[in-house]
């Protein structure tokens, strides 16, 4: 019934097991001048920057959360095979064309900022699995840090009507508590209250335009596809995804005025697995082993692996390639366009 009602609430709604997105954009929204996108999340949506934790975050850590507006504003974009965990540029990346070069760029450079709170190995909240490491940044906390030190750093260089906030996050949730002792779909609503009670405030800040990517198929990760009974099962996974769901059609009933957009990357990364040659990609069972040294770039064969990185879907056992994130990105930028 719950799940029902979302798709009234939302503009559009596809059943998770088919291609497609889960709710379209309105009339009203404009890719085309968005000016600016302020991205939260995990090491799926996280990007390199020069005042960040080598390997986790563009700016700061739990340790270090307090940042000047100038400290901000002369930030950087780092871009080489360690800058994100997928050994080149992430979606985010490639849907604003900013920071895909390598070298160092800075967002106010690009047509698109980016400007990106995400961080490696960050789970929603503390209420409901700990910290990977001491110094990670919740999702709660991505947005607390933001509340103090992003948005007044921002707000005179961004137009709020013009900055679309993208949130990726629930990937390292499930996988931490697959093995929880609990009733799943009630633990993924308490966990995707936690979420929208964060959305609640940046909508506070005056943002009005939400995009929003469900959990990829994570029951289809290497190490899944050779168990028996994979952790998290295709069926948490879902369970998740209609919280999501849910969720984002009770706030976007809530808030009239807001643009709250679903894309089903489950639904588009399970096409690709599905169909991988459409997409050049060869391997979707494994990934390469040498995918962290130096030079696998050129010398893969030496690493055992008889294709470029380009051709796996997995770039390691968690994590998809950089050419996967491409793909995925080019198909929410034409999502976002109709």
């Amino acid at each position: 019934m719950l799940l029902q009602a979302a798709c009234v609430l939302l503009t559009a709604c596809l059943p998770l097991a088919t291609a497609g997105p889960v709710s379209r954009p309105k009339a009203g929204f404009d890719w085309s001048s968005t000016k600016a996108l302020i991205a939260f999340g995990d090491s799926y949506t996280y990007v390199q920057g020069t005042h960040g934790h080598q390997n986790f975050s563009f700016i700061g850590d739990q340790f270090n959360l307090a940042y000047t507006s100038e400290t901000l504003l002369t930030n950087k974009i780092v871009q080489n095979q360690t800058a994100t965990a997928e050994g080149g540029p992430n979606w985010v990346e490639f849907l604003t064309k900013c920071g895909i070069k390598e070298g160092l760029t800075s967002p106010q450079s690009c047509k698109k900022q980016l400007w990106d709170f995400a961080f490696a190995g960050a789970d929603i909240s503390t209420e409901y699995t700990p910290l990977h490491h001491n110094f990670t940044v919740s999702l709660v906390d991505q947005v607390n840090q933001f509340k103090q030190y992003g948005h007044p750093a921002l707000k005179h260089t961004i137009k709020s009507q013009l900055t679309l906030i993208a949130i990726w996050i629930g990937i390292n949730d499930i996988n931490d508590s697959a093995q929880y002792a609990v009733d799943f779909p009630t633990f993924y609503k308490s966990i995707t209250d936690a979420l929208f009670d964060s959305v609640e405030d940046l909508y506070g800040l005056g943002y009005k335009n939400y995009l929003f990517m469900n959990l990829p198929p994570l029951d289809r990760t290497p190490g899944n596809q050779a168990k028996s009974s994979p952790s998290p099962n295709a069926t948490q996974v879902e369970w998740y995804n209609s919280a999501l769901a849910e969720h984002a059609a009770a706030f976007a009933g809530k808030h009239k005025d807001a643009e709250v957009m679903l894309f089903d990357a489950h639904a588009r990364l399970g096409a690709i697995l599905d169909e991988p040659a459409k997409y050049g990609i060869v391997n979707t069972t494994n990934f390469c082993p040498g995918y962290d040294q130096p030079d696998i770039a050129v010398n893969y064969e030496n690493y055992g692996c008889p294709t470029p990185l380009d051709k796996y879907f997995w770039f390691n056992s968690g994590h998809m390639t950089s050419h996967v994130h491409q793909v995925l990105a080019e198909e929410v930028e034409d999502w976002l366009r109709r």
